[in-house]
Order: C-alpha cells, then sequence, then structure tokens
C-alpha cells in the first residue's frame, strides 16, 4: 500500500480558474495519461477531474520529490509556463499510503468537497475510474481500492444525513419552486445564461418546464442556452421591448447595478396584475427593490437563499464526526482486505503445486505399484489422495492466512 499515491489540486490550495487549467478533455485523456504511465513507469494510473479538483491517483515504487513531481506535471501539460509548473508543484497536495486511502475515501463521501455532501461526487470518482479500467491503466490496487472507497460513500449516504439538506442557492431555489407547484406551461422569463441561470435552467427542463425565453448580453450564449433547454434566445437590449408576459422571472447577470428597473418590469408586465414570481441570484441583486414593494410579487433573493444555505450547512457538518467514524472503519477494513490479497497471491500457486505432486507420484514414482492394484483398490486410493489434496490445500492455506494476517504490521 506504501506503493499508492494521490497528487491533488482542489481549491483549498489553488483559485477554482487555475484549476481549470489543469482539465484534460476525455477524448485526449486516454493517449496522454497512457504517455505517463509509460515515462513514469506507472503500474496503475486514475485521473479524477471535477469543477473544483484535478487529482491523479497512481502506483509506483519511487519517491514523491519535487523532482518527480515536476516531470509528471511537465509530460501531462507542457503548455505550462515555468512560473505556473513552480506554483502547481508547490500546491500540490500529495497523499501516500494510508493517507491516501483516508483522502481517497473522504472525497468520495463529500466531506472533502467545497461544499459537504454533494453527492454527485461519488458518481465522478466512480465514472473517472472505470473510464480508466477500461483502458487498461487500473490495476488490482486501485480495483480493490474503490470498491471500497464507493461502497464507503454509500453508507455514508444512507446512514447519516450529510446530504439531505440542499446547501447550494440553486438548489435552494429549484426546491422552493416545486413546493409552489407551477404548471408545466408557465412562462418562464431567464436573464442571464452564466453558469448559475444555466445550471437552474437544467433543473427546470428536467422537471418538465418547456415555455422558456433567454436573454443576454451576448447572443451566442443566450442562443447556446437557449437551445439546451428548448427555449427562444434574445440579447439583454430586447428585454425592454418584450411583450409577450411571464409567470417566472429568473435573473443573474454580472452586472454592477439593477438591471430590472421598475420601468423595465411594469414593461415586461404589459397590463398583467397577476401575481408572479420573481428569483434574483445575482451578486449584487439585479431587481430594483421599489418592484417588491409596489407589484404583488413572490420574491426570493440570493441573501435569503444563502442564508439558508449556511444554515444547512451547519447542519450537515453535524454529521461530520459519524462520518469520519465510518471511513476509520473503512480504512481499517480495507487495509485487512489488502493483507489478505496479497496472502492469496502469495499462496495461488500451493493448489497448482499439490496437483502437480499427486501427478508426479502417480505417474512416475508409484507408477508400477498402482500397475499392481485392482481396480476397486485404486479407486478407493484416488478418493483418499483426493481427499487429502483437499484438505492439504484448504487447511494449511487457511491456517497460513491466519498467521500472517494476525501477525501483520
Amino acid at each position: 500500500m506504501q506503493q499508492l499515491h494521490i497528487i491533488a489540486f482542489t481549491h483549498r490550495q489553488l483559485d477554482v480558474s487555475k484549476i481549470g487549467l489543469l482539465h484534460i478533455d476525455k477524448e485526449a485523456q486516454i493517449e496522454v495519461l497512457s504517455q505517463l504511465q509509460t515515462l513514469l513507469d506507472l503500474k496503475e494510473l486514475m485521473f479524477l477531474t471535477t469543477c473544483n479538483r484535478v487529482e491523479i491517483t497512481f502506483v509506483n515504487a519511487q519517491e514523491l520529490d519535487t523532482p518527480f513531481l515536476t516531470r509528471l506535471l511537465q509530460a501531462l501539460y507542457p503548455k505550462l509556463v515555468p512560473i505556473q509548473l513552480e506554483e502547481f508543484v508547490r500546491k500540490a497536495e500529495i497523499y501516500s499510503g494510508s493517507s491516501a486511502v483516508q483522502h481517497a475515501l473522504s472525497v468520495a463521501s463529500s466531506i472533502d468537497s467545497m461544499i459537504i455532501g454533494e453527492r454527485e461526487i461519488i458518481t465522478q470518482v466512480r465514472l473517472a475510474y472505470e473510464y480508466c479500467h477500461e483502458h487498461n491503466l487500473t490495476g488490482d490496487l486501485l480495483r480493490l481500492l474503490m470498491k471500497k472507497v464507493i461502497e464507503t460513500a454509500k453508507q455514508v449516504y444512507t446512514e447519516t444525513s450529510i446530504s439531505t439538506k440542499p446547501v447550494s442557492v440553486v438548489s435552494l431555489a429549484y426546491q422552493y419552486l416545486k413546493q409552489l407547484n407551477i404548471p408545466l406551461e408557465a412562462r418562464i422569463l431567464i436573464v442571464g445564461a452564466g453558469v448559475t441561470n444555466t445550471t437552474m435552467a437544467r433543473f427546470l427542463k428536467k422537471h418538465g418546464f418547456k415555455n422558456f425565453q433567454v436573454f443576454n448580453r451576448s447572443l451566442a450564449n443566450s442562443q447556446k442556452l437557449a437551445q439546451e433547454i428548448h427555449g427562444n434566445a434574445y440579447t439583454l437590449k430586447e428585454l425592454a421591448s418584450y411583450k409577450e408576459g411571464f409567470d417566472v422571472l429568473i435573473t443573474c447577470t454580472a452586472a454592477d447595478g439593477i438591471i430590472i428597473t421598475p420601468e423595465l418590469y411594469s414593461n415586461l408586465l404589459n397590463g398583467d396584475v397577476q401575481e408572479k414570481i420573481v428569483i434574483d441570484l445575482a451578486i449584487p441583486q439585479d431587481l430594483d427593490q421599489t418592484i417588491i414593494d409596489t407589484h404583488s410579487v413572490k420574491y426570493l433573493s440570493i441573501e435569503y437563499l444563502q442564508r439558508i444555505s449556511n444554515e444547512n450547512v451547519k447542519e450537515r457538518s453535524k454529521e461530520l464526526q459519524q462520518v469520519e467514524e465510518i471511513i476509520a472503519n473503512a480504512r481499517y477494513e480495507f487495509q485487512h482486505l489488502l493483507r489478505e490479497r496479497k496472502v492469496e497471491i502469495a499462496m495461488r500457486e500451493v493448489p497448482a503445486q499439490v496437483k502437480e505432486l499427486r501427478a508426479t507420484a502417480y505417474t512416475e514414482i508409484f507408477k508400477e505399484d498402482l500397475e499392481n492394484l485392482d481396480p476397486q483398490a485404486k479407486e478407493v486410493l484416488d478418493k483418499v489422495v483426493s481427499y487429502l489434496e483437499k484438505k492439504y490445500i484448504s487447511g494449511p492455506m487457511k491456517l497460513a492466512k491466519e498467521i500472517i494476517l494476525n501477525h501483520a504490521d
């Protein structure tokens, strides 16, 4: 297990934008990773990439010093300039042996995530392993490790409440909309086509909503989101002349000031006096506060959502002790499993050797004696030898395994 290593680049040490420089498109991963495996003589290799972490897990006997890490990063990312390379080497998180096992368990169980309890990470870990396994980059050690990692993460999500309360503002906003039981035909205006609104729109489309109008400063980005959710795309300037009405307004732009002014809001209503739902996910807010005071609005602000998020984070954090106990137990079980596996590998030649001894005894050493036996005696002898063979293989192997495991470090 001491040859197991993980090199991680995460939100703890690096800005997410810098971590983005380390992502490798899936189509290019296998060629790059195969070359890395050959270059550094890595016995096994796995590559995990998410929005806020990149991790390289591998099996290798070499010491993980600065020259080795530099060679690894140069091989993976030849376009990095020296100053970037030096920063990534300096800020890499390195785990080896039992600490690597602990880290892998913590990552999949989401307690190492930027947002504790986000279940998406378990799927990302599993798919990363399966992809590398399918392309013959992994071996027995990573197979056993990932099996235990996935089992443990599932246990964490089943036996604790670490993921029960949503903490992302988008998830909270979506849950709020669901509770209102809005008709699926509701007219939804989406102002802004950035990451936040894109995520929100995907939730809504998956739920079954189908009437989307997307407004964005860049028409290209507006079209990109509209195409994904089967809506219509407009520029932000066209919002002032939009006269088709709406039931739900979701806004999140990067503007420095107010986007939805009282005048613009009145134009959007176009005489409609029905209560509207407005969700403002922007920082600073896009909606002029006087709109809420003068119109019939169910209003959800980013400030309110963040307060709920912070409370839910506190609730999730209360589960950490139980999660850590599950992980500690899993780590012990994995170490025991690994020792058992080593014993199995070391002793898997025993059955073949016993069968070879039997064949030699029958065909060479006792050949003449056997030829003088009658059929009934031969049958009895075969039964006795088969019995002894079976017991010799199972009994001593079991005893040897127990001795080795009981005296393991």
